[in-house]
């Protein structure tokens, strides 16, 4: 027998794994990993790696875990579909398409999906039956300029940023005339109404709340160069912003789209080239604290598996996870 080489057979299933001297196996621990504070080593895990699991997409965004199915959806948004990985076999499949040219999903407190759809320029729900719920596609009776990122806070509330992403061109969408302003809206399900959450903007993209919802996060990507993270205090019993402060400029690279751990650390998605791309940690005070380092931008992240401890990141063509030692905010 070749001792170089054995097969085996993985317990649950019927995959076989060669044992072998495989260049691509990581040495712990992975290098592409950097602390660049303290802070960040108890969030780093030394025997973990960077895994990829999917790849061969356009451009992927808006990932969502679905406990309960054991399953990873995201937007591969040129492609006009919705992709889905399975945690049990590592299997893809389309989720759904044509998904409208679709990019930021979450859940919201119901377990339901919800999704910025880019080329219909609405928010829409997916309910547990599988229709489709619009939520909104216009505000004091203009059309919106695209959804493009969205959170839920735990009021059911849900707040999404609209910056006109999709109607800029026909790659992610369809070319056309912006009606209202680019903004971050908050949608009262109780009353239906819509209201201007952030209006003093030029492009938000990316929002996440804090872990005690005092805070809401906004990233503002106007254009390269001036790119920043702004926070807002949350106002009038959690329905308003206000006191906008820089957290951090951004630069070099930039932020997309973000999530929060339960300890309030900001795991923003980034991007800038070669030295750049992948994810940057940055800590309340807004220092970054920690990178994750990946072969091609990433345009934004989720918390999921079955301790909430695995952090998925969707890059420009592939999808990659990574174990931490923290967990994600509840209503990304």
């Amino acid at each position: 027998m070749d001792i170089g080489r054995r097969s085996f057979i993985i317990s649950g299933g019927l995959a076989s794994m060669a044992l072998s001297w495989d260049p691509g196996i990581v040495r712990y621990p992975d290098a592409r990993i950097k602390t660049l504070d303290p802070r960040f080593t108890p969030l780093a895990v030394a025997i973990s790696a960077i895994e990829l699991l999917a790849t061969g997409c356009r451009f992927n965004e808006g990932p969502v875990w679905f406990g309960d199915l054991r399953c990873l959806i995201w937007s591969d948004i040129p492609n006009d579909r919705m992709m889905k990985w399975d945690e049990e076999t590592g299997a893809v499949s389309v989720f759904r398409k044509p998904s409208h040219y679709a990019n930021g999903n979450t859940r919201d407190r119901q377990g339901r999906l919800v999704t910025c759809e880019m080329d219909t320029q609405r928010l829409t729900r997916t309910e547990h039956d599988g229709t489709i719920t619009v939520l909104a596609e216009a505000f004091e009776g203009k059309k919106l300029t695209g959804p493009n990122d969205v959170v839920v806070k735990s009021d059911g509330s849900i707040w999404f940023s609209d910056n006109g992403a999709g109607i800029r061109g026909n790659y992610l969408g369809h070319k056309a005339n912006p009606e209202l302003p680019y903004r971050v809206y908050r949608l009262d399900l109780t009353t239906g109404q819509l209201t201007i959450a952030v209006g003093d903007m030029k492009r938000p993209n990316g929002l996440a709340f804090s872990p005690d919802e005092k805070l809401l996060y906004v990233v503002d990507t106007p254009g390269p160069g001036q790119r920043t993270i702004q926070v807002y205090d949350v106002v009038d019993n959690g329905t308003k912003t206000a006191n906008r402060r820089e957290f951090n400029s951004a630069e070099p690279g930039g932020s997309d789209g973000m999530r929060v751990d339960v300890q309030g650390n900001l795991w923003c998605a980034w991007s800038g080239g070669e030295a750049e791309d992948g994810i940057a940690v940055f800590a309340p005070d807004g220092k970054m604290i920690g990178r994750i380092m990946l072969p091609e931008r990433c345009a934004n992240v989720c918390f999921g598996g079955v301790k909430r401890n695995r952090l998925f990141m969707a890059a420009s063509q592939s999808v990659y996870s990574l174990y931490v030692e923290t967990q994600g905010a509840v209503g990304g």
